[in-house]
């Protein structure tokens, strides 16, 4: 424990899932936490219980990312971490069926929302007291990797990720800002997004039968596994890690689809 002590966090998407189990991890390190959401209910029951503070954040709205900053800066007056991790997925949306307005919501959301997240991280982390420093992590995807032929858009965005990243990465290093970047390319992990990606109604057992099966691992993995990774990249133990990808994914794209044995 401790092992961010003394930093000041947000994280997108902060209110469930991925994000909530981070949100909490980074307390328990010592972190002071904005847990940054629309979901104003699940994000204010997050920050109550882990003693952070919600803040209402519709990560496409460069309007709210300024207000956020302000806020940030003005409680604290530094950010140290900032874990681009709110998404949505496009549910059934291939080349020959895409929805405009999917695709169009997709992309505000998951590519330009990282896009300003890691913006007005880097204007604030650039003012710390005691010189510009950071850290900035992006919820990218396996899917950054090998494509899904029914979420077009999801596919597209999640590979905008990836590259995105690098070139943060790239340019504050460059700049000599001190400020890192990286992304977190999970695998199948047990959180809601699988229901909200199908038809109400739908039978789950058959395809959380199927997702537990993905891996080689034999299951699927636990929010608390990439919030692991998460504190990895925020902390001080990976100071010459930059422009980086961290699978987390019970080796699901490491093994090569293989003819039947006996």
């Amino acid at each position: 424990m401790g092992r961010l002590a003394g930093k000041v966090a947000i994280v997108t998407g902060g209110a469930s899932g991925m994000g909530a189990a981070t949100v909490k991890r980074f307390r328990a390190e010592g972190a002071e936490v904005f847990v940054a959401d629309i979901q104003e209910d699940l994000g204010g029951e997050v920050a109550k219980e882990t003693g952070a503070t919600f803040a209402r954040l519709d990560v496409a709205s460069n309007e709210d990312w300024i207000s956020l900053a302000a806020q940030v800066e003005k409680r604290f007056g530094r950010l140290d971490v900032l874990f681009n991790n709110a998404g949505v997925v496009g549910g059934e949306n291939t080349v020959d069926r895409i929805d405009l307005a999917v695709w169009n919501r997709l992309i505000s959301i998951n590519q330009t929302g990282v896009l300003l997240g890691c913006h007005h991280a880097v204007k604030l982390m650039r003012r710390n007291p005691g010189g510009s420093c950071g850290s900035i992590i992006n919820t990218a995807s396996t899917v950054s990797y090998v494509a899904l032929s029914h979420d077009i858009a999801y596919s597209a965005t999640k590979a905008a990720v990836r590259n995105l990243t690098k070139s943060v990465a790239v340019w504050c290093a460059q700049a000599k800002t001190n400020i890192r970047c990286n992304s977190i390319h999970p695998g199948p992990i047990d959180t809601a997004i699988f229901s909200h990606a199908v038809p109400a109604g739908t039978d789950m057992a058959p395809i959380m039968k199927a997702l537990n099966a993905m891996a080689p691992v034999g299951r699927m993995g636990r929010p608390e596994e990439v919030a692991a990774a998460a504190v990895f990249f925020a902390s001080d133990e990976a100071p010459f890690v930059t422009g980086a990808e961290l699978v987390v994914d019970g080796g699901m794209i490491a093994v090569h689809p293989d003819l039947p044995r006996e």
